[in-house]
């Protein structure tokens, strides 16, 4: 049972990274008018993207002032959550096997 909660957390947070570089990339190519989000299917990408992240970087821009047009809260929010994903889910995942048996 701690394997399998163990395995839905992990992937949580790999989704998340892996949506949060997306949005960063997608942002990017649009911010370099390389992607048109007039295109139906890139804007509602964009819009699910958006609609991920948003939430996750939120606490991160209130606390991260604005850099003159540069947001690294993503950064910052990339590498909480690793850590978190690294560091933290390992002891949590031993110390739920050794409470459940």
């Amino acid at each position: 049972m701690a394997g399998f909660i163990f395995f839905i957390i992990n992937g949580l947070f790999s989704f998340v990274i892996w949506s949060l570089i997306l949005s960063a990339i997608l942002s990017w190519l649009v911010a370099f008018n390389i992607i048109n989000t007039r295109n139906r299917a890139m804007y509602m990408v964009m819009d699910v993207l958006d609609r991920i992240t948003t939430p996750i970087l939120a606490p991160f821009r209130m606390l991260i002032p604005p850099m003159g047009g540069l947001d690294i809260s993503f950064i910052v929010a990339f590498l909480v959550i690793k850590g978190m994903q690294i560091y933290l889910l390992p002891p949590a995942y031993m110390t739920l096997q050794q409470l459940i048996g």
